[in-house]
């Protein structure tokens, strides 16, 4: 799970673009908050000179356009907070990286600092505003915020993490956690209390009641049956409270016609995840503490507990089941990757060419007056646009293989087809993914405790195909 926030960061005044990008950029980078750096990232720059590489940048941009700072925007945040106890710092420094990437489509360096001082991990990623090319900037625009936070929610599931749904708008600080604790409202805390005493089984309806009285609430009788504690101002009607609470269906419960549900000992199902088991002995070489060996070792000792029962409740307690298993989430993954591949591939295929068909017929009749004038060259000048863009439907029309150009009608219908075949595709893409992850992660927690049973050989050869796979 994770909160997003797309910040603008301006120019202070009284200071120069430098001071106010060294402020953002040392506070991001502050070692205290990155045990040492260790868990810094950047594209298309360094973190020791990003300083001097932005500051460039904006000076090949005003060099090459011969525009001038048209605000006092000098770059872009990112702040990314997970939500404690549920993601590694290796793993939400590489979940910003890859934010970042798909986020500034790869045209914008950037820093990723993921930061471990607070109870929460969270990340700052600082993106530069100028282009890699030094010939555009980055533009703030309606709903960013919100494409933000698609992104990492995607990147969230993909990985193994749960997500907040249906978030709520707000001014909460990215520390500020959304998915905490709020107060139970008063229907809420009568469904408990009807669960609770259903779960104890009453004989009948009559000692039903008795207990609700006996728990501290009201009863009022009549075409609704109601119930108030004394918090509430007013009665809520059991029909109030949704599916499971109806009269009728307590009384059936009551008799073993209906099956019981206890909600709050059952709830939904969690996206519980796995994670690889840390090197204790690689780290310590690495001249980590002793305070990271603790939490290692019992970082290791959960994550094998979450093996094991991933494991049982798979049924996949045998080792050559496991491999199997393995094999097969990976081929179906793969499987499922390819035919995603290809319908978007398709997609642009049609998109382009739709683009080519309309294109041709509005500029026909310019290429037509083009020939009659003898493709006069002060004809060419005044419709340059025009006529290249005839040019280059001609010549997508001329690589079609069967050289039938098909009709909009034809390729609108082949591309709501791809279309339909994505969505289903995508539907079974994140959990497939997960699928797979997870088994992967478990033979690599198995082969790593079996580890010294198996041959130099074979452990580096189950080291590069675990590599591969995740």
């Amino acid at each position: 799970m994770a909160t997003t926030r797309l910040i603008s960061m301006h120019r202070n005044k009284g200071k120069s673009i430098a001071r106010c990008l060294a402020d953002r950029i040392d506070y991001a980078l502050n070692p205290d908050k990155t045990n040492n750096g260790e868990y810094v990232n950047s594209y298309e720059c360094d973190p020791k000179t990003v300083l001097g590489e932005f500051l460039l940048s904006k000076r090949i941009y005003s060099d090459i356009t011969g525009r001038k700072q048209a605000n006092d925007v000098i770059a872009y945040q990112i702040r990314q907070s997970f939500k404690p106890g549920e993601v590694t710092p290796e793993l939400a420094n590489k979940i910003g990286y890859d934010l970042a990437l798909k986020f500034t489509k790869g045209n914008h360096g950037f820093i990723v600092a993921t930061h471990i001082d607070k109870s929460h991990i969270h990340n700052h990623i600082i993106y530069n505003s100028t282009s890699l090319d030094c010939t555009k900037k980055f533009r703030d625009f309606l709903g960013s915020g919100k494409a933000v936070r698609k992104i990492s929610d995607r990147l969230c599931l993909e990985n193994g993490l749960s997500i907040i749904e249906n978030p709520k708008r707000g001014k909460n600080h990215y520390g500020k956690w959304l998915g905490d604790k709020k107060s139970i409202t008063h229907s809420q805390k009568l469904r408990d209390t009807i669960d609770e005493i259903l779960s104890k089984k009453p004989t009948d309806f009559d000692s039903f009641l008795l207990q609700m009285e006996q728990a501290g609430y009201s009863i009022k009788q009549g075409k609704h049956l109601a119930f108030k504690n004394k918090e509430q101002k007013k009665f809520i009607r059991l029909r109030s409270l949704g599916e499971g609470y109806l009269e009728e269906e307590i009384k059936e419960i009551i008799k073993g016609k209906k099956p019981f549900i206890n909600r709050k000992k059952a709830p939904e199902k969690s996206h519980s995840h796995i994670n690889l088991l840390v090197d204790i002995q690689a780290k310590l070489q690495a001249k980590k503490g002793a305070g990271y060996e603790r939490w290692a070792k019992i970082f290791n000792l959960k994550q094998m507990a979450q093996t094991i029962n991933f494991l049982t409740e798979n049924n996949l307690l045998a080792y050559e089941d496991l491999e199997k298993k393995a094999q097969t989430s990976t081929d179906n993954f793969n499987h499922l990757s390819a035919q995603i591949k290809f319908i978007e591939k398709r997609m642009t295929e049609i998109g382009n060419l739709k683009t080519h068909i309309i294109n041709y017929s509005k500029t026909r009749d310019t290429y037509t007056a083009y020939r009659k004038a003898g493709y006069s060259k002060k004809f060419y000048e005044e419709h340059t646009a025009d006529l290249l863009l005839h040019k280059a439907a001609k010549t997508a029309f001329d690589e079609l293989e069967n050289k039938k150009i098909p009709t909009l009608k034809v390729l609108q219908k082949e591309y709501s087809e791809l279309l339909f075949e994505k969505k289903q595709a995508y539907s079974k893409y994140h959990s497939t993914k997960k699928e797979m992850k997870n088994v992967l992660i478990a033979k690599a927690n198995i082969d790593r405790l079996l580890g010294e049973n198996i041959p130099d050989k074979e452990k580096e050869k189950h080291k590069e195909q675990r590599e591969s796979r995740l």
